[in-house]
C-alpha cells in the first residue's frame, strides 16, 4: 500500500492539522470535508486527498472566509481567485472601520469627551467620504445659492473639500467633527450668506478682481510690520500704515481714497470678522493634511480698529 492510500483515523488528523476532532466532525456532518470511508468499527477514516482538502479549509477559515463561500470554492462553483478577491475587498472595508474605530476613541481619551460627545464623533466619523462631501457642498450651496459671488472664491469653497484619510489621526477625527458641527450651524451658515451677499454687492459695483492675493499680502506685509513694532492702531503713528492700506484697496476697487472709502472697508472687515471662517480653513488643511494656513485674525483686527479710530476723529 502506498502513501496515497493510507487511511487515517479522526485523532490523527487532527494532530496533522491542528484542529479539534469536534471541528473535524462539523466539516464532515456540513459535506465540506467527508470521511473517506469507515473502519470496521465505525470509526471515520481520511486519506491525503481529505487530509488536503481539510487543509485547505482551515486556512480559508483563518483568513476569514464563511462556510457558504469554502463551499463554492471546495465544489468549483467559484475560483479561488475571485472568492479571494472578493474577501479581500470585504477585509479592507473592515480594516478601515476598525482603524477609523480606534481613531476616534483616541480622540475621545485625549479630549476626555462625554458619551454624547463620543456618540456624535463616531457618527460624523463613519461617514462616507461622499457623505462628508455631501454635507459640505449643502453648506456651500445654501451659503451662495441664487448669489452672483465672487466665481473664484465659490470654486474653491466647492473645489475645497474633506477628505478623511484610510487611517486618520485622532486631531484628523477632532478636526472632521467640529467642521462637521461647524457646517450645520445656523448661525455660521447665516454670516457665510451675507459675506457671499457682500461679494454679490462688490461685483454688482464691478469688481471682478477675483480673490484679491495680492491686496491680502498688501496687508499682512504692512500691518504685521506695524504689529511687530507695537503700534497702536488708534494712534497717530498708525496713520502712514492706514493711509498705504486705503489706497491699495482704492486703486484695487477704483474707487476714491476718501472717508466714503473707509466706511465702505470697515463695513466689509466687519463682515468678514469671524474666526469661524478662518477656522472653517484651519480645519479643511487638519483633515486633509494641507499645511495649516497663519492666522490673519489679528492683523485684521489691527486694520479694523485702525479705521473705527480715523472715522471716529
Amino acid at each position: 500500500m502506498d502513501g496515497s492510500e493510507t487511511l487515517y483515523p479522526i485523532g490523527d488528523l487532527a494532530r496533522r492539522t491542528g484542529l479539534t476532532v469536534k471541528t473535524i466532525r462539523f466539516y464532515a456532518d456540513t459535506g465540506l470535508v467527508p470521511p473517506t470511508g469507515r473502519s470496521a468499527a465505525g470509526y471515520r477514516l481520511y486519506d491525503v486527498h481529505a487530509l488536503a482538502r481539510l487543509d485547505l479549509v482551515r486556512t480559508l477559515r483563518e483568513l476569514g472566509l464563511d462556510l457558504p463561500a469554502i463551499r463554492r470554492v471546495l465544489e468549483r462553483e467559484a475560483p479561488l481567485h475571485e472568492v479571494a478577491a472578493a474577501h479581500a475587498e470585504a477585509l479592507e472595508v473592515q480594516i478601515r472601520t476598525l482603524r477609523l474605530r480606534r481613531a476616534v476613541l483616541l480622540a475621545v481619551a485625549q479630549r476626555a469627551s462625554t458619551p454624547e460627545e463620543m456618540g456624535l464623533m463616531h457618527k460624523l466619523a463613519k461617514l462616507s467620504d461622499a457623505e462628508r462631501r455631501r454635507l459640505v457642498q449643502d453648506f456651500v450651496d445654501e451659503a451662495f445659492g441664487g448669489l452672483d459671488a465672487n466665481p473664484e472664491f465659490v470654486a474653491m469653497m466647492r473645489s475645497a473639500m474633506p477628505e478623511l484619510p484610510d487611517e486618520p489621526r485622532a486631531e484628523q477625527v477632532e478636526a472632521w467633527v467640529e467642521l462637521g458641527e461647524l457646517v450645520q450651524d445656523p448661525d455660521f451658515r447665516a454670516a457665510v450668506r451675507q459675506m457671499a451677499e457682500q461679494q454679490a454687492a462688490e461685483r454688482a459695483e464691478g469688481d471682478r478682481g477675483g480673490l484679491h492675493h495680492a491686496l491680502t499680502e498688501t496687508v499682512r506685509s504692512l500691518v504685521g510690520a506695524a504689529l511687530a513694532a507695537g503700534t497702536d492702531p488708534a494712534s497717530p503713528a498708525a496713520d502712514p500704515v492706514l493711509d498705504a492700506l486705503t489706497a491699495a484697496y482704492a486703486e484695487t476697487f477704483g474707487r476714491p481714497d476718501d472717508a466714503g472709502l473707509r466706511r465702505w472697508l470697515l463695513d466689509r472687515l466687519e463682515t468678514a470678522d469671524d474666526p469661524r471662517a478662518e477656522r472653517y480653513w484651519q480645519l479643511l488643511a487638519v483633515i486633509n493634511g494641507w499645511p495649516v494656513p497663519e492666522s490673519l485674525t489679528g492683523v485684521f483686527r489691527w486694520f479694523t480698529g485702525a479705521l473705527r479710530a480715523r472715522l471716529a476723529r
